[in-house]
């Protein structure tokens, strides 16, 4: 979604006639992008991918139906065998798309979404009116009504998601766009920088440093979104970053070293005064058991514990979990 926000702002501004399209619900798939969304123009030009773009054409047909006045219209698609091996889709689906035009997002949104900050949108469908309404939850927030108490769980999460509900006023669509995860590396060399290509890789930012001072300033500057990876095993910095990132509720830490360095590290933290609550909440040593030997593997192995850690996921085989799939 966030990609979008460019050629919004410009449609917008140009008075350009444009259609939101994303899902309400969908099943099938295989793994997908939980923010994909698609701008469709009054001639049918589409920016954004949804689905490879299998529904493209189609989405853009029925907005061009769209009565004047109406603000929604919920689509329904499907594809399969061969188109759905076509599109490159792992599998064939089925989905309802909301088209909603452009005109009827708040601008909020997407002023927001283009500050990189943390934000929902929460959209009330009178399906029966072809009427949709949307108003803008912020991560800073208090929760108010379900819909927004849901946005907040979903941003929390600090990962993209959508989630249907049903109340008795008809369906609301509530999107969460969370800031992006931030990894704040204490230190540098080779497994800061392969650490650094893997949250790229994740669509996360990333940015090493070699001092407590630096490493303090970043994880305050990047609250909402900062996580702390820990390489350097110089007292002078980890303990100091250790114990800033603690007090400001990062909601990932992390620390690479050995069984002795954790210990170490975990008596000079007690000894500037970091209860045992706070203690275990520090990933040493850092990373899931995935017997990685090198830094790409390694890298990986931390990555992957942060994104179990801000999904609220604890790591385990699929095949041993009888849970939905997706986070």
């Amino acid at each position: 979604m966030r990609e979008l926000v460019e050629t919004a702002l410009r449609w917008t501004a140009e008075g350009r006639t444009g259609f939101l399209a994303r899902p309400v619900t969908e099943q099938g798939f295989g793994p997908r992008d939980p923010a994909g969304a698609v701008l469709i123009d009054a001639h049918g030009q589409c920016v954004g991918a949804l689905y490879n773009g299998v529904f493209d054409a189609e989405l853009a047909a029925d907005a061009a139906a769209l009565p004047a006045g109406r603000t929604a219209r919920v689509c329904e698609v499907s594809v399969a065998g061969a188109e759905a091996v076509q599109a490159r889709l792992t599998c064939g689906g089925s989905a309802e798309i909301l088209l909603q035009p452009l005109s009827s997002v708040p601008a909020e949104w997407w002023e927001l979404l283009g500050q990189g900050a943390g934000v929902a949108l929460v959209t009330r469908l009178n399906e029966a009116a072809d009427r949709a309404v949307s108003e803008v939850v912020r991560a800073v927030d208090p929760p108010g009504h379900d819909a927004a108490r849901r946005a907040g769980e979903l941003l929390a999460a600090r990962r993209p998601g959508r989630d249907a509900l049903y109340s008795e006023s008809g369906l609301v669509l509530v999107e969460a766009y969370p800031s992006a995860p931030f990894l704040v590396i204490g230190g540098n060399g080779e497994l800061a920088d392969v650490i650094t290509a893997q949250a790229s890789l994740l669509g996360w930012g990333a940015a090493s440093v070699d001092s407590a001072a630096a490493a303090g300033k970043l994880l305050a500057d990047h609250r909402d979104a900062a996580c702390l990876v820990m390489l350097s095993h110089d007292p002078a910095v980890d303990v100091p970053t250790l114990r800033e990132a603690l007090a400001l509720g990062i909601p990932y830490v992390g620390a690479l070293g050995s069984r002795r360095t954790t210990a170490r590290r975990r008596e000079g933290l007690a000894a500037a005064g970091v209860g045992e609550a706070r203690l275990a909440l520090v990933h040493g040593p850092i990373g899931l058991d995935l017997g990685a030997r090198t830094p790409a593997e390694t890298a990986l192995a931390i990555c992957a514990e942060i994104l179990g850690v801000l999904g609220g996921r604890e790591a385990r085989a699929l095949r041993d979990s009888d849970g939905p799939l997706r986070g």
